[in-house]
């Protein structure tokens, strides 16, 4: 009697054109095929009269198998089919795994032929938006816990796979496609393409380009495969297009390392935040909070008055503005190449002799002193308070009872005395005034710079661009 053995094999979405040629000699060779009826139907042109034919409904995986290894346990070269990858949600693993547990089945020979998946070809019909790092997940919670599917759903959203989803959808499934909706949109934008694939390269194939908030599951059958991108896919006429990366080097030519990897970072932020709907200048200052603090709690604590990042910048910009700072450490933090591109002066007074003599004399700290001079001295700047609340604290009280009326105020002093009272006080005495307070005990001199490096290079928002004068 002649040795046994089994070839499992993909055969792609079923169409002629699609099927390996080695699965084509496989199918020819074989004295049985085995398969899921449908997938035996899609292949009976292809399979030669005298072949044996053994065909079984859904949920008979096993039985399949098992059949399978009995007959090449009598002689018979079998070949067991699985549609798409047989590696891939298919026969291949179920094969492997029996013969790595049954003992009988161990010395039966078995290879393993590829197949076209189903989101390949899918892919395919859509442009190429699988051109960078992708994965796949499986909505079919017959054999795999809802609990661990939906850990690698927000796995796979929040670390910016190109994501393709098989098995969205049956008559009993029919929530699993909106609960996975909800979980990207909470890491990634409404408009990120999204493409839709129902039986892709068949003759009835269906192809829809949508986004993910306009995206309703509710069109979705079991018989879709569904492609959602990245932070890069983006549409071009009917192509959804994952860039590769190929142009960047091009495009970025005068970009340095430190900026190219503050540029990730920046995108990496955006992509990551509760919310995409703040004007352009909160949202670029608030990233550059983040960026710098590496907590997220200060999209929910920083604050700006409407447009005050873009009057800064425009105000800065214009050459020969004023910044006054209340420590050394703020003025250290803001880029020395945007100040001297734009003229701008930046004044401390701390080391400032009057400073010393006003706080004795007058029972105050010296950071108080430090802004009643500037205040008279430069009444048109920024003031940049990032340590002191005494300091906040003094220039609140100068707007409430009298003109003074600066370029703004950066409210962000840190630690436990008084220093949620200066910023309430900011914000009620600042009128017109533009001002921006991080809310609540948290601040620092870092934050405080940062913020007027966001006002400082506003133009680089729109681009997503920032690290000009890193």
């Amino acid at each position: 009697m002649k040795e046994g053995r089994i070839v499992v094999a993909g055969i792609g979405p079923g169409t002629v054109g699609m099927l390996t040629s080695d699965v084509r000699e496989a199918l020819m060779a074989a004295d049985a095929v085995v398969g899921y009826t449908g997938y035996m139907q899609q292949i009976e042109a292809w399979i030669p009269e005298s072949v044996e034919r053994y065909a079984s409904g859904m949920t008979k995986e096993e039985e399949r198998a098992r059949l399978a290894f009995a007959l090449a346990l009598e002689g018979r070269i079998v070949v067991v089919v699985s549609s798409g990858d047989a590696g891939i949600y298919g026969m291949a693993p179920l094969m492997l795994e029996l013969q790595a547990k049954e003992d009988a089945y161990k010395g039966i020979g078995m290879s393993v032929l590829p197949g076209i998946s189903a989101f390949q070809v899918a892919a395919a019909c859509l442009g190429a938006p699988v051109s960078h790092d992708f994965c796949v997940i499986s909505l079919s919670d017959l054999m795999t816990p809802w609990r661990v599917i939906e850990r690698r759903i927000e796995a796979a959203a929040a670390a910016d796979f190109v994501t393709a989803v098989y098995n969205p959808s049956s008559r009993g499934r029919y929530w699993q496609l909106h609960r996975l909706r909800e979980l990207f949109l909470e890491s990634r934008p409404g408009s990120t393409p999204v493409g839709i694939a129902r039986n892709a390269g068949r003759a009835d194939e269906t192809i829809l380009r949508t986004t993910l908030e306009a995206f309703d599951p509710d069109t979705v059958d079991m018989f879709t495969v569904v492609l959602i991108g990245n932070a890069s896919t983006f549409m071009s006429g009917e192509r959804m297009i994952t860039p590769r990366g190929y142009f960047s080097e091009e495009r970025d030519r005068s970009v340095t390392v430190g900026q190219s990897i503050m540029i990730d970072s920046f995108r990496t932020i955006a992509g990551l935040m509760q919310r995409d709907d703040y004007p352009i200048d909160t949202r670029w200052a608030m990233i550059h909070t983040i960026h710098t603090t590496a907590d997220f709690e200060f999209e929910d604590i920083f604050h700006a008055s409407p447009g005050a990042i873009a009057t800064w910048h425009r105000k800065l910009t214009a050459g020969g503005a004023v910044i006054v700072t209340d420590v050394t450490m703020v003025q250290s933090g803001l880029r020395k190449g945007a100040l001297e591109r734009y003229g701008i002066t930046v004044y401390c007074y701390l080391s400032d002799p009057r400073v010393t003599q006003m706080a004795a004399a007058e029972g105050i700290t010296r950071t108080q002193a430090c802004m009643r001079i500037a205040a008279v001295e430069h009444p048109d700047a920024l003031f940049v308070v990032g340590n002191a609340p005494t300091a906040l604290t003094e220039l609140a009280d100068l707007m409430h009872r009298s003109s003074f009326s600066p370029m703004g105020v950066v409210g962000a002093p840190v630690g436990f005395v008084n220093v949620v009272e200066s910023k309430l006080r900011l914000k009620a005495a600042a009128g017109s005034t533009p001002y921006v307070v991080i809310e609540g005990r948290k601040g620092g001199s870092s934050v405080a710079a940062t913020i007027v490096n966001a006002a400082m290079s506003l133009d680089d928002a729109e681009a997503m661009k920032p690290g000009r004068d890193v």
